[in-house]
């Protein structure tokens, strides 16, 4: 049997197709960005057909590296959560845009539910808050708004699902949700094996348009459509599948992911997550029926704030200039930065929250400005550091990944505020790497994620802070100021 694993990472600004061996050496990546659709303010769309055929060329190109079909042995789908496609079961053609996950038009709908006093009810059975961020109140949206949704639901060919069940239907037909996705819906409880129909009737959602909820890895599915079929062996949201690529595997074991947004994951093993500071319970992996939890922070605005900089002000030509730019100057001139350019996540939830760029003076440049936003990181970090430490799930350590930690600057910046020795994989990819080794179990090139973490995880590098507290607690003290005036 070959041991190549090809794994299909959709993230939220682009989509790729990598190829893993068995050992966990990547042997080739395709990747493709995609559209970001912003109709109105608060407001982010994507094209779930451009999803679909960026994600299927990126994945015949690496097909074809391999040598064909029949060098894979298994696919692993790991995706951006939360985010919503609409389709017709029968044409299987989307039937709206894909609301995404930093979308925030049902902010309304959630304030009403919370009024209305559900918010307890549906925190004590699925770990998450009533937030747009979830996808429950996206799809109640589209049902409400988009005529062909609501049609479609109507005559029974309505499917809903996350990015992960629009690409395995697309690729094998089959209708399913892992449970690590599904456990972001807010209609799955933390505990239950499927969806809840008590949830269903709350938010307005057709427990019919759902997929079957699935174990993480295993035989999910098989595709034909690149020749000799290929089995679908690993499904997991981006954070979940970062845990897994990072090792934390045990409970306690910590990840932050800097990627669009940052993500900070601590694996509870099989207790289930409570929170009484406005952290998040998730599932992490549900194998043989069998389910780990996370406790989680997410904050939703990180690398995209970077991207923000280059495209909307053109302050920087490429987000590898930041480092180089953070270093030019000993620090940031009394600029603070608050990246709420799509409201505030964990701990705050603040959907209402704007973005704030404060201490501007005559003296103040783009480095300043830059070092700023990424010095928000380390803050936002530090401000979930706390919550998950009130909530008993103190760090130890904190190991990193994602595009932005490939930032030495950001790394040791977060370890000094942060006060933590943080440890980064030289393979920051960890989300894909994840996928791998969920499919790798799943296809039983290896038995266990314990043995597949043994053998697939490379070498790491250690940053130790290395900040006054003097300097810290003025730090702290001028984003704390700054985030009192948002």
């Amino acid at each position: 049997m070959s041991e190549l694993i090809l794994v299909l990472d959709e993230g939220t600004t682009s989509t790729r197709a990598m190829l893993f061996s068995a050992a966990g050496e990547p042997r080739g990546v395709a990747q493709a960005e995609l559209t970001q659709h912003y109709p109105r303010p608060g407001w982010v769309e994507h094209d779930a057909d451009e999803i679909w055929q960026r994600t299927l060329r990126c994945a015949g190109e690496m097909v074809e590296r391999a040598g064909g079909a029949e060098r894979i042995a298994a696919i692993g789908i790991t995706n951006q959560r939360e985010t919503v496609v609409a389709w017709d079961r029968q044409s299987g053609a989307p039937l709206a845009r894909a609301l995404v996950w930093q979308d925030r038009r049902t902010a309304d709908a959630c304030a009403a539910l919370r009024e209305a006093g559900h918010e307890d009810r549906v925190r004590e059975r699925t770990g998450l808050l009533l937030d747009p961020y979830f996808s429950a109140t996206k799809m109640r949206w589209l049902l409400d708004h988009r005529p062909a949704v609501a049609e479609a639901a109507a005559a029974g060919r309505l499917a809903f699902g996350t990015i992960e069940s629009w690409l395995t239907f697309k690729l094998t037909g089959a209708h399913v949700s892992d449970a690590a996705n599904a456990s972001r819906t807010l209609l799955l409880p933390l505990a239950g094996p499927s969806w809840d129909e008590s949830l269903c009737e709350l938010f307005g959602v057709p427990h019919a348009a759902l997929p079957e909820v699935t174990d993480s890895a295993g035989a999910l599915g098989t595709t034909t459509l690149f020749g000799p079929a290929i089995p679908i062996c690993g499904l997991a949201g981006d954070q979940q599948a970062a845990t897994i690529g990072q090792g934390c595997l045990a409970p306690g074991e910590t990840k932050a992911t800097y990627g669009t947004g940052a993500f900070v994951l601590s694996n509870r093993g099989a207790a289930l997550p409570r929170s009484d500071h406005r952290l998040l319970g998730t599932v992490l992996h549900q194998l043989g029926g069998e389910r780990h939890y996370a406790l989680e922070g997410s904050v939703f605005v990180a690398g995209s704030f970077v991207h923000w900089l280059r495209d909307s002000l053109g302050l920087i030509g490429s987000s590898a200039e930041t480092e180089a730019l953070a270093r030019s100057v000993p620090d940031s001139g009394g600029v603070v930065v608050v990246p709420a350019l799509s409201g505030m996540g964990a701990p705050h939830w603040r959907p209402e929250a704007r973005g704030l760029i404060r201490g501007l003076s005559f003296a103040t440049g783009k480095a300043h400005i830059v070092r700023a936003a990424l010095q928000a990181m380390a803050h936002q970090t530090r401000d979930l550091a706390a919550a998950f430490a009130a909530d008993g799930a103190a760090w130890r350590v904190l190991r990193i990944d994602g595009g932005m930690a490939a930032n030495d600057w950001m790394a040791q910046d977060v370890a000094d505020v942060t006060g933590l020795e943080v440890i980064r994989p030289h393979f920051v990819e960890t989300t894909a790497l994840g996928a791998a080794m969920l499919a790798a179990v799943g296809i039983g090139l290896h038995s266990t994620l314990e043995a597949a973490a043994a053998e697939m995880i490379g070498p790491r590098r250690h940053f130790h802070p290395r900040m006054s507290d003097d300097e810290r607690a003025q730090r702290v003290a001028a984003w704390d100021a700054a985030l009192a005036s948002v």
